[in-house]
């Protein structure tokens, strides 16, 4: 498998030198997906010079597969190792102190799962979740609590992270946040300035800022604690997505709902609101797998493997060469016309991070 990066670039987390297919203008904006060149600089003898990660999907010669996550902030990115010795790599540069902070982090041997934000890097380990707070100084322990998975709790059991035994944890103080009885919760996303939860029945929660009309409750205004998606009701949902003004499910039959929305091109962008759930026509397209969402714009990948993009274009987040927005999903050609299917996507804010495997030939 191979990640590439396209969109905002300011502080490094795609490429760290300009190249050909970045731009010349101080390296800010890469309009079209590049390969991460250094994906994950460790591996389990420790050798940093060691890429583990296939760099040209076309090619299926390397004879270790690493499987990495990535996630990503505004000015970091983190690349996980998820099996084999577990570690997190930053590539970035502190937004505060202008410290670049590339390689493994000493303190992640042996996470599981990390969220990282520009005030934290969250990792959860099989017995406890700590945080670590960045400093001028370097890094500081903020938190910890421990994580006992054998206690019943209100979430499923299989859940995935921030979500932890008893409710979740969050980027800012207080750290660690309960979760009401009620709630079976499978799945929570955390946006900029809201959440959204799903729970194992396929409804959905959504709490904190409004302003945008993120929260699909009719109105712009906040919520204290989680308020169900009383516009979805009876319409279970598998998949969920908050970025920083938007937040976009995916039912159980592959179809794409919204909440928020941009419109315009480059020359007349202008913000619709869109307070209730809509959905969302992709062309040519009859199911959707998977959704992710940046500060205003929205990546999905269909069941055949393409993405498509739409929103806010100024830095290439949209990964169609130009720095136009867009208010229609467009298919990203450079996957489809290079032969590639994509298997994940996540958004940072102002960028787009995806991973892609050779197209399998029909036989």
């Amino acid at each position: 498998m191979s990640w590439f990066g396209f969109g905002f670039n300011g502080f490094g987390q795609i490429c760290l030198k300009p190249k050909d297919e970045c731009d010349k203008r101080g390296n800010t904006k890469v309009l079209t997906p590049v390969p991460l060149q250094n994906v994950c600089s460790c591996d389990s003898s420790g050798n940093d010079d060691v890429d583990k990660t296939t760099l040209n999907p076309k090619d299926n010669s390397e004879k270790t597969r690493q499987e990495i996550k990535v996630v990503a902030s505004w000015s970091r990115r983190a690349s996980i190792h998820i099996n084999g010795d577990r570690c997190v790599c930053v590539s970035g540069v502190d937004s505060a102190s202008g410290e670049e902070c590339f390689g493994p982090i000493p303190e992640s041997e042996g996470c599981e799962d990390a969220v990282i934000s520009e005030r934290c890097l969250i990792l959860r380990f099989p017995d406890r979740v700590e945080c670590w707070s960045w400093k001028r100084t370097g890094k500081a322990l903020a938190w910890s609590g421990v994580q006992d998975r054998t206690t019943p709790t209100n979430t499923s059991p299989d859940v995935t992270f921030p979500l932890v035994p008893g409710g979740y944890v969050a980027t800012q103080i207080p750290f660690f946040r309960p979760l009401s009885p009620r709630l079976h919760a499978v799945s929570l996303i955390l946006g900029t300035e809201h959440a959204v939860l799903l729970t194992a029945s396929g409804t959905i929660y959504t709490w904190g800022s409004g302003s945008h009309g993120q929260l699909g409750h009719g109105s712009l205004t906040s919520e204290d604690e989680p308020r169900a998606l009383e516009a979805l009701w009876g319409v279970p949902m598998k998949y969920v997505a908050a970025g920083g003004w938007h937040s976009a499910c995916i039912s159980g039959r592959g179809m794409l709902t919204i909440s928020k929305k941009e419109d315009g091109d480059s020359s007349n962008v202008f913000i619709s609101i869109q307070a209730f759930p809509a959905l969302v026509d992709v062309p040519e397209v009859s199911e959707i797998s998977k959704v992710s969402c940046g500060s205003r714009h929205t990546v999905v990948i269909t069941s055949t493997g393409d993405l498509y993009t739409w929103g806010w274009g100024q830095y290439g987040q949209l990964g169609h060469g130009s720095e136009c927005s867009s208010d229609e999903p467009k298919i990203v050609e450079y996957f489809s016309s290079g032969g590639m299917t994509v298997e994940d996507v996540v958004c940072g804010l102002w960028n787009t991070f995806v991973c892609a495997v050779p197209r399998k030939c029909s036989p």
